[in-house]
């Protein structure tokens, strides 16, 4: 194992010493797009599911709102896959970063203890967001099987982030499969056997895959942190990370984060007060998970390109063509379904809608073709700034994302009492558009600070 790891982590190293190709970025990428290409199967999988047991407008909404919220409270921990690639290099590092993400897994799992306890959960999706007794019944069920969701969800990203980094993709990927095959398996005996609300099962379902996949990505990773302990600082150029630079450096990351699945619940509000809400309330998860199959692409990209950019940006040049061939692929791809009538079959036959519904949500599919080639923009431009260790313009841009998307859906929702889920697809279409116009200016000034120094 130990003769492995060194083998792939000198082919990492070949990687900055000789020139960066297309042909090597693809290689070292494939095994992070099919992990991201996995997971975005999850959704439909489940969704699925949801639509072929008992009540199954109302199971997806709840099982589609109760994601929503697991995904806001997991938000402060998405980023440490990047941090770990970009921060763990030798022994006082890793025990530094670890010690951090434990805390923060904690902090997190204390405040969804709070969220799913009765008065303050009903409050929220009862009084604030004006969800029916039934759905928000079905919804505090699904929140408590998926307490465990957010803490192993940061447990796994931190130990991926250090595969990565060790040139050890394919170990990623290895454990997606681990987490899929466990989710299906939970969906499956659920499914044959016991007499669960639809939402129930998707929540346990995603509770044993993402746990399953925690414990197989440390295991993977047992020969990677055995070599990092034997790396002490001396060993290396970096400076000692401290606290106060982690915090630094990581809590932007985590505000963006935030801010960013922040907007699922405010997309949930304002769809629960629009018109048609129950039936956007239901597509919108199905949307989700076709849009997120090809988005899934270029948040794969975003670590990629933070382990290849090197010093000085010296992979800049490759990366971002790469980046323009993939942004091109994955806006045909998604048009491809979204303009023909593939839609029909994959929201009719494969995601078991109903014909009522599948028809609902074709159109706001077709207004989101756009969403996975500015998601790999995005994930380009962030992995400059992380490269520099400079993230708080991706905060701002994030923060003039959300704060677009709420007005716009206040418009178009409350003023003009546009149907639900069309307005929230034309509001996250300009609200990333902003924000990938936003990052530019800084995107460019880190290049040509470089290009001076260097």
């Amino acid at each position: 194992m130990a003769c492995f790891f060194h083998i792939e982590q000198i082919n990492l190293t070949a990687m900055f010493n000789e020139s960066l190709t297309i042909r090597k970025i693809f290689v070292f990428w494939v095994p992070l797009a099919a992990t991201w290409l996995m997971m975005a199967t999850e959704g439909p999988f489940l969704a699925a599911v949801i639509a072929r047991l008992a009540d199954p407008k109302y199971n997806l909404a709840a099982y589609g709102v109760a994601f929503s919220f697991a995904l806001f409270i997991e938000a402060p921990v998405i980023m440490m896959m990047s941090a770990s690639t970009a921060l763990v290099k030798d022994r006082d590092s890793f025990i530094k970063l670890r010690n951090f993400t434990y805390t923060l897994n904690g902090i997190i799992t204390l405040i969804m203890v709070i969220f799913i306890i009765p008065p303050v959960f009903y409050f929220i999706t009862q009084q604030i967001i004006g969800l029916p007794e039934n759905i928000a019944r079905l919804t505090h069920y699904a929140c408590i099987i998926l307490l465990p969701w957010p803490s192993a969800i940061g447990y796994r990203r931190f130990y991926q982030g250090i595969l990565i980094r060790s040139n050890l993709t394919r170990r990623v990927a290895y454990g997606t499969m681990i987490r899929l095959f466990s989710m299906a398996a939970t969906a499956f005996i659920c499914y044959c056997f016991l007499s669960l609300d639809g939402a129930l099962v998707g929540a346990l379902a995603l509770s044993a895959g993402v746990i399953a996949e925690a414990i197989a990505s440390r295991i993977m990773v047992h020969a990677s942190v055995k070599r990092l302990s034997l790396k002490h600082l001396t060993d290396s150029k970096e400076k000692p990370l401290s606290l106060g630079f982690i915090t630094s450096f990581y809590f932007p990351l985590a505000l963006t984060s935030i801010l960013g699945l922040g907007v699922q619940p405010m997309l949930i509000f304002f769809l629960g007060h629009s018109r048609m809400a129950i039936e956007s309330l239901a597509v919108l998860p199905v949307i989700n998970s076709l849009v997120f199959i090809f988005r899934s692409m270029g948040l794969s990209f975003q670590e990629v390109s933070i382990a290849l950019l090197g010093e000085n940006n010296k992979g800049y040049k490759p990366l971002r063509n790469f980046a323009t061939f993939l942004g091109l692929g994955v806006v045909g791809g998604l048009a491809l379904v979204a303009f023909t009538p593939f839609s029909f079959l994959w929201f009719r036959t494969i995601s078991g809608l109903s014909l009522e519904l599948t028809q609902f949500a074709i159109l706001p599919t077709k207004i989101l073709v756009l969403l996975p080639g500015l998601m790999v923009l995005l994930s380009f431009q962030r992995s400059l700034f992380v490269n520099n260790k400079i993230t708080k313009p991706i905060t701002i841009a994030t923060a003039i994302e959300v704060l677009a998307i709420i007005v716009l859906l206040f418009i178009f929702i409350e003023l003009f009492g546009m149907i639900g889920v069309i307005a929230a697809a034309i509001s996250l279409i300009f609200g990333r558009l902003l924000a990938n116009s936003y990052l530019f200016v800084p995107f460019f000034r880190v290049l040509k600070r470089q290009d001076n120094i260097s």
